[in-house]
């Protein structure tokens, strides 16, 4: 198949054109390169020995979205595309709500026109809100608690509404934790734009010494050691749900809904020990106020992925700490210099 990636040249959407690739299919990234870098795309081609087409443009841009499907026979829509940090979200509501949602809209409305029905939805956790219980499952009820998660939830909200006026549509909406680790080759892995916002990158580059200290937001949550738990997932185990997905709604009609991820969750500190462990580096932390809009536990049941994808997570912490350290020493300023 020919498969639009929006947002390709990203984390996890680098690491899906690998897997894309290397399975057969014909790969189209579109990305604006907001927080992100072409020298990633180069470096997905490299590894997989197969090229892929690159446009840079933004998903807002309804003119250049359809010269694209124009010029392209696609057969489907992994949709990665969007600004994704939850604090910075706080602070910046609307430039969230804009991005988000109207790149959503103008993507749905030329895939209609183009006749383009197939899509996979990058979606969140963070649609669960703050759950009164874990593991959480697909069931659970829906209530984003800041800006980044309700554009994830409105995105839902959309496709579903799709998907209930014309049923030839066929979507499979993927919720997942904090994608961790990068490829194995070390080659491609989170090069984050300016301070990092996820906690196993802002960890690395303190190991290799870009940054002095990690900042470990709280220590007064109700959990083990007072800082919060997360679920954390390989963002090559992440990449092989989407191709699953993909292969479970190619050729049929449908919505679907999948928990991505590994199982269990991890504090703060836990975390630190597991990376200190692994990189033999020592992590100064200090603890700091709460960010607005964080939760204290958050950790899936992805029996359901198992059971109708046929995915589970294979790669435990030890390993997503190990690729993380890999890529960080192989590219201690991440993709700089490159555009």
């Amino acid at each position: 198949m020919k498969i639009l990636a929006t947002g390709g040249a990203g984390y996890i959407g680098s690491h899906t054109c690998v897997e894309l690739l290397q399975n057969g299919h014909d790969v189209v990234v579109v990305d604006n390169l907001q927080n992100s870098k072409h020298e990633a795309v180069r470096r997905v081609q490299e590894i997989t020995g197969h090229k892929l087409l690159f446009y840079k443009a933004d998903l807002r841009d309804k003119a250049e979205i359809e010269k694209i499907f124009r010029e392209n026979s696609i057969d489907a829509v992994i949709h990665f595309a969007g600004l994704k940090a939850v604090g910075e979200s706080t602070r910046m509501p609307l430039e969230y709500y804009q991005n988000n949602i109207t790149g959503t809209l103008v993507l749905c409305e030329v895939m209609r026109q183009a006749g383009v029905k197939t899509i996979v939805f990058s979606s969140s956790a963070t649609v669960y809100g703050n759950p009164k219980t874990v593991p959480i499952t697909e069931d659970f009820p829906l209530s984003a608690v800041n800006p980044y998660g309700r554009t994830k939830l409105m995105i839902e909200e959309i496709l579903g509404d799709l998907h209930a006026s014309d049923s030839s549509w066929n979507i499979s909406i993927l919720r997942y934790f904090n994608p961790v680790g990068a490829h194995k080759s070390g080659k491609i892995g989170e090069d984050p734009k300016d301070i990092p916002n996820n906690l196993f990158p802002f960890i690395s580059q303190v190991a290799i010494g870009r940054l002095k200290e990690l900042s470990v937001y709280g220590n007064d949550y109700p959990t083990s050691d007072g800082t919060g738990i997360r679920e954390y997932i390989h963002v090559v185990d992440l990449a092989s749900g989407h191709l699953k997905a993909l292969e479970k709604i190619k050729g049929r009609t449908g919505l679907s809904v999948y928990n991505l991820g590994a199982g269990r969750g991890y504090s703060v500190l836990e975390a630190i020990a597991a990376f200190s462990k692994v990189s033999g580096k020592n992590i100064p932390y200090r603890i700091t106020d709460r960010r607005p809009g964080d939760i204290p536990t958050c950790y899936a049941d992805s029996s359901k992925a198992n059971r109708e994808l046929g995915w589970k997570a294979l790669r435990g912490i030890d390993e997503m700490c190990a690729d993380v350290w890999r890529w960080q020493m192989a590219n201690p300023d991440g993709y700089v210099g490159q555009s």
